[in-house]
């Protein structure tokens, strides 16, 4: 059933780009998929530098109403590869969590995540974003509406945390992956498509 202009299904569009200084370069969500109470909500970051030891965070019942878990290195470039998060949103939409915890993320989500599931944060922890900044226990505040997010500490403590960040090291040593983390992806604007590759590498 397609609806006249003058009786939309919604007045905003199903997505939303946000912007904040957790994700300077902006992130994206479905806010056709969030409840209105999940509209706007602020919560103490639960931190994950994989999907893995998200998941079974969240099978063992480590968190909370009110938490939001965070997700990082699971960009292009940490991935490597942007890996779907489909899996964690599922999780804590089946424990029962879903009316009460955002999930935030430098990976990617797919068109069948429900709930508070904020992904793309640009730039990448990876490459330095602020994502890889946060840490337990951290304030964070999310406003689809007013399409902000933000990381509640003083620039001063970003800039001390940054100061001790160490760069970040693949796991993954051979093979095409490890052909596409050598590439140096631009800090503004990710691809998950196949890069033309234009010299010869040994795998």
């Amino acid at each position: 059933m397609i609806r006249s202009i003058d009786d939309p299904y919604s007045k905003n569009g199903g997505i939303a780009v946000l912007k904040g200084n957790l994700a300077p370069d902006g992130c994206v969500v479905k806010r056709s998929a969030v409840g209105e109470n999940m509209m706007k909500h602020k919560g103490s970051a639960k931190v994950f530098d994989n999907e893995e030891t998200a998941l079974k965070a969240i099978y063992g019942n480590e968190i909370q109403p009110g938490d939001i878990v965070v997700i990082r290195y699971e960009g292009p470039k940490g991935g490597p590869g942007m890996r779907e998060m489909l899996n964690p949103t599922s999780a804590i939409m089946g424990s029962g969590l879903g009316d009460s915890v955002a999930l935030i993320t430098d990976g990617r989500f797919s068109g069948a995540t429900r709930g508070a599931a904020i992904g793309h944060v640009s730039p990448e922890a990876a490459v330095g974003g602020n994502i890889a900044l946060v840490q337990n226990g951290d304030p964070i505040e999310i406003n689809i509406p007013e399409k902000t997010i933000s990381l509640l500490i003083s620039e001063q403590e970003m800039e001390q945390r940054r100061s001790m960040l160490k760069p970040f090291e693949s796991t993954v040593k051979k093979g095409y992956l490890s052909r596409y983390f050598s590439f140096n992806l631009l800090r503004e604007c990710y691809y998950s498509q196949p890069i033309l590759i234009t010299k010869r590498y040994s795998i």
